[in-house]
């Protein structure tokens, strides 16, 4: 049925899930969802009921209660299935015990495309498994790192189902796995450490992998049975089959291992594959359904368990690197120089990251801290970013290979992380971390093995040696962690919102807002004098010749549609002139009302954006002080913004929250929206600058650029934490005056 000719350009879509065959060591029988006859069959069942499958094709479901010894009053396979198809799920009622010719088998039922999948397995394991299960989950989870836990949940899985060899496998960013845990018997060697090339598990396996949590190879020895159906040209979807037969390159990779046996258990974090717990017995062996479910239990716990202890350990690294922002904003609050109150504390700029130098140039002085190169080859090295680079933040972790003059200082700056303070001044802060060179050792040679044919093509085939065979990796730093460059963002910010209050004086940002300023007083004496003195001239004029009392009542009605006209343009300057003083009036200080404040802007809010799903979650809500008109301004951007960027969101939600936080009141402003791609974090307060991922909603990037002056000319701060398709959480800090 599977005619599929796997070469190197096709081999991530063999069609793994339709191989027209099934492990022997049960049988399968396919019923159609439409009227329960069947309409495919393994060839194998007559090893298991002494009946020709031909014989069946086409016949009823019921058919087969003939072959079943009763062990139930009144069982009926066709109402099991029926069931299952009522409480449309299966739980609770497979596997089923049946007895055919004395021996026990599990029924298994599953869905595929059009039909019933029945699958029948031997049952083998005569102890209760749910104790055991309780047992090595609770020693599995005794582990505290995500180290620990790994090698905890190898040794629970090899007592649970006694498989010669246990490993935990996982997936790298390029796709390449690592055996990153590993529980064997003493005589085999260790494969601990060892990376294995992504072509050993190809793309459309891992998806697979996805959807069956665990699968079985009894035995690679053992001959598959053939699917026999009357529906020649229409393969059977085993997507959700137990028994589907396995890749004959995959069968034969297992050979060239010496593995007879393997079975496998996927991990998941975050909706995605993480890795594998790899199973291999150098004999063959069959494991009993119920153990199979129990070891998926198992994987399903650390699963869990690995998301949060992974977010775990991130957090740790993240409240360090919080922390010690605070601190230098407090350094930067209280001295006077920008250097020293980065570099001449305890707690230095350096520490935001795990790098090992860091080189600060501001005000055309450089100051640097740790291992980094000269002054000179820094000094190039800026100038290159310059040039090269358009973004605020630039990293790499292999910056020999993309700048040449840096393979003279590579053993001290083979990865950068910069974050540009002003372009046009050249200003930076370039984080450095050294060389690490590195053998890295693949269960042999890591290129997909290839064998020319007669058609001139590179055929695939299963590798023969699994030797260890290293490979030395220079040029090479350790890679940039996310919570790194955002740490860096967020020093950045504060940074320069630093600069701005010290220096606006003297920075050429200003010397453009000067500029803007002028702009922005003649546009206002335009609109003063040069519109509002024509304007009341036909005001005036207009309301003369309504006084005439001979005109007629058309030509009173043109005069009256003429001074409403005047009235209202004479009321749009004033609105535009009240807008253009907006950046230069005076804050005039009260107590802002926040509880009524936020009743108000939410009533309006969801009014204008229809946003009747959307919930809302007031936390304590603290009272401001401040100008309310600007402040009403500032919230009104912050809680649209988040009703609109979460409305794609399956239960939209909007929390809003305050707390103070030494000498100011905190409010936090977050959703579960779309998120902010951190490539853009530094974009997010500029005005007219919009994300890709926000082009299809409606807006004009003026909104948060407006929040960012109206807050600063408060005194205060503003920032956000944000995960792209995760939310946003925006904050705005104000003075306790």
């Amino acid at each position: 049925m599977n005619k599929f000719s796997v070469d190197l350009t096709n081999c991530d879509k063999e069609p793994i899930h339709i191989p027209g065959k099934i492990q022997s060591h049960g049988f399968l029988i396919a019923v159609s969802k439409i009227d329960f006859s069947i309409t495919y069959i393994s060839e194998n069942i007559s090893d298991f009921l002494k009946e020709d499958g031909k014989n069946l094709l086409d016949k009823q479901l019921a058919v087969i209660n003939d072959y079943i010894t009763r062990q139930d009053t009144g069982f009926n396979i066709e109402d099991l299935l029926k069931l299952g198809i009522i409480r449309k799920n299966f739980d609770g009622i497979i596997p089923h015990p049946i007895e055919i010719n004395a021996s026990l088998f599990y029924l298994i039922i599953s869905a595929s495309e059009n039909d019933w999948l029945l699958e029948f397995e031997p049952v083998t394991l005569q102890y209760d498994i749910q104790s055991s299960i309780g047992r090595s989950a609770s020693s599995m989870l005794q582990g505290k790192s995500v180290a620990a836990l790994l090698s905890s949940a190898a040794q629970e899985v090899k007592k649970l189902i006694d498989y010669d060899r246990v490993m935990i496998y996982k997936f790298l960013d390029d796709g390449h796995g690592e055996v990153v845990a590993e529980e064997k018997n003493e005589n085999l060697e260790a494969f601990f450490g060892l990376h294995y090339p992504a072509s050993d598990i190809p793309k459309q396996a891992r998806e697979l992998y996805k959807l069956n949590l665990t699968r079985l190879i009894a035995d690679v020895n053992k001959a598959d049975s053939p699917i026999i159906t009357f529906k020649e040209d229409v393969p059977l979807n085993l997507t959700n089959g137990g028994l589907r037969a396995v890749s004959p390159i995959h069968i034969q990779y297992l050979k060239n291992m010496g593995v007879q046996s393997s079975f496998s258990i996927s991990l998941i974090a975050h909706g995605e594959l993480w890795g594998l717990i790899a199973c291999h017995n150098y004999s063959p062996k069959f494991i009993d359904y119920r153990a199979r479910e129990g070891s998926k239990l198992i994987g399903q716990i650390l699963s869990s368990a690995l998301e949060y202890r992974e977010e775990e350990e991130d957090a740790e690294v993240v409240k360090k690197f919080k922390d010690t922002a605070t601190i230098l904003t407090d350094y930067l609050a209280r001295d006077k120089y920008l250097i020293e109150a980065i570099t001449g504390h305890q707690e230095t700029i350096l520490d935001i990251t795990k790098a090992s130098g860091v080189a600060i140039i501001f005000e055309n002085e450089l100051k640097t801290i740790g291992d980094v190169p000269t002054d000179d080859q820094i000094w190039e090295l800026a100038g290159w970013l310059k040039k090269t680079s358009d973004e605020s933040i630039y990293y790499t972790h292999r910056l020999s290979e993309i700048h040449s003059p840096a393979k003279k200082y590579k053993s001290n700056a083979s990865g950068i992380l910069a974050c540009t303070l002003n372009k046009e001044l050249g200003e930076m802060i370039i984080w450095f971390k050294p060389e690490m060179i590195t053998t890295v050792n693949w269960a042999g040679n890591p290129e997909k093995p290839a064998t020319p044919s007669e058609n001139g093509l590179l055929n695939l085939s299963p590798r023969t040696s699994f030797e260890t065979w290293s490979q030395v990796v220079n040029n090479t730093s350790e890679k940039w962690l996310a919570e790194e460059i955002s740490s860096v963002l967020r020093i950045r910010e504060i940074i320069i919102t630093d600069i701005n209050k010290k220096a606006n004086e003297i920075r050429l940002l200003n010397e453009k807002l000067q500029a803007a300023y002028e702009e922005l007083d003649t546009f206002s004496y335009t609109i003063s004098h040069d519109l509002r003195t024509p304007l009341t001239s036909i005001k005036t004029y207009a309301e003369l010749m309504l006084k005439n009392k001979s005109l007629d009542d058309n030509g009173r009605r043109m005069l009256d549609r003429i001074l409403h006209g005047a009235e209202k343009m004479n009321f749009l300057i004033k609105e535009i002139l009240n807008l253009a003083r907006v950046g230069r009036s005076d804050i005039i200080f009260e107590t802002v009302d926040m509880q009524l404040l936020l009743s108000e802007i939410r009533n309006e809010v969801w009014a204008a954006f229809k946003a009747d799903q959307s919930e809302l979650i007031l936390g304590q809500l603290t009272d401001l002080k401040g100008d309310k008109t600007m402040i009403a301004q500032v919230f009104t951007n912050l809680i649209g913004n988040a009703v609109k960027y979460s409305s794609t969101a399956e239960k939209p939600k909007i929390e809003v929250w305050s707390y103070i936080d030494g000498g100011e009141t905190v409010y936090a402003i977050k959703d579960n929206g779309i998120g902010i791609d951190n490539r853009y974090y530094d974009r997010v307060f500029e005005l007219f600058k919009r994300m890709d991922n926000v082009k299809d909603i409606e807006g004009t990037g003026v909104g948060l650029a407006i929040v960012k002056r109206i807050v600063e000319r408060h005194n205060g701060r503003v920032w956000f934490d944000s995960k792209l398709n995760m939310g946003s959480t925006f904050y705005v800090a104000f003075k306790n005056r």
